[in-house]
């Protein structure tokens, strides 16, 4: 990660739309150019009822019509990480509107480390070139007149990006609202240590900037929020806000990871996710499975 000032555009707002999927309790975004009808989506979904073996589409469809309804054109179809919580509907998204698919370039990381897990053969290309684009640091790309800036910023995952645009930054599941914390550092990847220093590079954004959250469980009842600023963070994160130091943190991160169980639907997630969110090729009879590795995770 680069030490560098992040240069932020404050007068640019881009105008979001949320849709939260209360099966997995993610957050989708539209995110417009205010003076275009240019768009990208953020970290879309996949419904499935895992215990069934059956997929649907009812929440990727949601944000299809928002988009066509509102004569919008989709850009860019971002994943902020390789979700183990959640299946992405980028190509199903792309297949309908276009629009590029990318992720962080440390994905190659991740695909290397669960195409061991599930046993992927050769086949299976550890390069990254499922997606469009892979993001750098610092690497900027464009919606309608808007720069993003792709920021690494792992400890979740290896590839995690938090997205940059105007006043706005997608952090993906490195952070949550404040009275949430941090994500989880224990997946094979993810370090403490490093997450938090990509939280505190996170703000380090201006005060003002908004930060968009990927999920929320709304801890003890509140209602589900997804939208907080830097300065909200810094003041009251329960995990990170300032004057918690990064031994501190590193500390009670690692033993809350302790207690925690695997995502539901982390199986199914990561072995479609690390492949750009497509699903396992059919067998000769027209077929798909998944595979479900045994004392492994």
């Amino acid at each position: 990660m680069s030490d560098l000032p992040l240069a932020v555009d404050l007068p640019v707002k881009p105008v979001i739309t949320p849709f939260f999927d209360a099966a997995t309790n993610t957050v989708s975004y539209v995110v417009r150019d205010p003076g275009s009808k240019a768009c990208a989506i953020i970290d879309s979904v996949i419904d499935i009822d895992y215990a069934a073996g059956r997929i649907s589409y009812h929440s990727a469809d949601a944000i299809i019509d928002f988009v066509l309804q509102n004569g919008l054109t989709l850009e860019w179809l971002i994943e902020t990480h390789v979700h183990a919580d959640h299946l992405s509907a980028a190509p199903y998204i792309q297949g309908k509107l276009g629009g590029k698919i990318g992720i962080g370039e440390n994905i190659t990381v991740v695909q290397e480390t669960f195409g061991k897990v599930f046993n992927e053969g050769t086949e299976f290309q550890r390069d990254g070139s499922q997606f469009d684009r892979l993001f750098g640091d610092g690497d900027s790309y464009r919606i309608g007149a808007m720069t993003a800036i792709a920021l690494h910023t792992p400890g979740h995952t290896p590839a995690c990006v938090t997205h940059v645009i105007g006043d706005a930054a997608f952090v993906g599941d490195t952070l949550f609202m404040p009275d949430g914390g941090s994500a989880r550092a224990d997946f094979p990847g993810g370090d403490a240590r490093s997450l938090y220093r990509s939280i505190r590079r996170i703000l380090s954004l201006p005060d003002q900037t908004r930060l968009f959250m990927c999920h929320d469980y709304g801890p003890n009842g509140r209602d589900i929020r997804w939208e907080t600023t830097v300065a909200e963070q810094r003041a009251h994160n329960i995990h990170v806000r300032d004057g918690i130091s990064e031994e501190e943190f590193v500390a009670a991160r690692e033993a809350r990871d302790r207690t925690l169980e695997m995502p539901r639907l982390i199986i199914p997630s990561l072995q479609v996710n690390m492949k750009a969110g497509r699903l396992p090729s059919p067998d000769p009879s027209g077929k798909r499975f998944l595979k479900v590795p045994l004392n492994v995770l």
